[in-house]
């Protein structure tokens, strides 16, 4: 797989609270949105992405080794909140993708996204785990009403924010060719699927993630912003 990455602070909040890792020798691709003042959400994504790279780095991959590593970063996130009055109520989104031969694992909380580029087409493949989201999945509302709600950013899911966390997980047939997309919602917030797809479907992939960081700032940055894009070799 090539993968690229690229993160931004975005046009309105000082500090970043996103964390991106890519590891394309060990196939593991890690993107955790933060949340909780006074720097607490950098805290916890970094956290998050740390303590995951340490649990499966070299390890065989697997959906039940995945989901042990997302139980044990969640406890330790958890207690550390608990224990330090600073970090109380912090958490973090966390998307994982980790290669398993011509096959993908996928590990998600929260409302950052995967999405797959096939053949043309763009496919939001993990849920949003936000009010929203669920209002979405529902039919209540459109799209297009999902991205000016009021409540959108309101999740139901995240690490760390409570003593167990539930995680979705699933096995991902991988084809030559397939682009692979995590963003956070500071993306998804600020442009539609369909100026994600063009980027994709025209941008050089070693300029996929910048443009798409621009596209954001484009729409206005209002939040932190980042991608990590992924092709499998054709």
């Amino acid at each position: 797989m090539r993968a690229y990455a690229a993160t931004h602070a975005g046009l309105v909040r000082e500090q970043n609270e996103d964390t991106v890792s890519i590891d394309p020798r060990g196939g593991l691709y890690i993107l955790a949105d933060g949340m909780g003042g006074h720097q607490a959400g950098e805290v916890a994504s970094a956290m998050a992405a740390s303590m995951m790279r340490e649990l499966l780095q070299g390890e065989k991959p697997s959906l039940r080794r995945l989901e042990q590593a997302y139980s044990r970063v969640n406890a330790a996130i958890f207690t550390r909140q608990q224990e330090e009055k600073e970090l109380n109520g912090m958490g973090t989104t966390l998307t994982v993708i980790w290669e398993k031969d011509d096959h993908l694992l996928l590990g998600h909380v929260g409302d950052s996204r995967a999405y797959l580029f096939r053949q043309g087409v763009l496919k939001q493949i993990s849920e949003d785990h936000s009010v929203v989201g669920e209002l979405l999945l529902s039919g209540a509302i459109t799209a297009e009403e999902a991205r000016k709600h009021p409540f959108r950013h309101v999740i139901t899911r995240a690490i760390g924010t409570d003593p167990i966390v539930r995680v979705d997980t699933a096995e991902l047939q991988c084809a030559p060719g397939d682009q692979w997309l995590l963003c956070s919602d500071g993306l998804t917030d600020m442009a539609t699927d369909e100026d994600i797809a063009e980027v994709l479907r025209f941008c050089p992939i070693q300029d996929r993630a910048q443009a798409l960081i621009d596209l954001a700032l484009q729409g206005g940055g209002g939040d932190n912003v980042s991608v990590i894009v992924l092709e499998a070799e054709k």
